[in-house]
């Protein structure tokens, strides 16, 4: 593939991933958004947990694919954190791997109750 659509996939990913990881976070505050949201965060635990027994846990097919392109590109020496990744490349800081790995834990496992209390346990108007 040609450098030019490597690039491409490079935005792409950079800035999909992105905005799925802020929508995997809030995504269940907005009415018109929460069942997205609960299927989007399920894909997202399967891919760390299932997928995780063979590739190790924690595993994200969105990062593997971006982390190829990047790799073809000439980026070596990248965190197996995506989120270490983005803090790396925003701001020049390469934050520690357990904490940032503790904090994703928990934040996702509080979206993940937000979005199971709107989405089943809320009574609707």
């Amino acid at each position: 593939m040609n450098t030019f659509w490597l690039h491409v996939l490079n935005y792409f990913f950079f800035g999909f991933h992105t905005v799925l990881i802020v929508f995997n976070l809030f995504g269940w505050l907005y009415p018109k958004t929460r069942k997205l949201h609960l299927y989007s965060l399920l894909i997202t635990l399967f891919s760390w947990g299932v997928l995780g027994i063979w590739y190790g846990f924690g595993y994200c097919f969105l990062t593997d694919w971006h982390y190829q392109v990047l790799r073809e590109l000439g980026e070596t020496g990248m965190p197996n954190s995506y989120i270490a990744f983005l803090i790396e490349k925003l701001t020049g800081w390469l934050p520690e791997a357990r904490l940032v790995n503790t904090i994703i834990i928990v934040l996702t496992v509080m979206a993940f109750i937000g979005s199971v209390w709107v989405n089943f346990f809320r009574k609707r108007k």
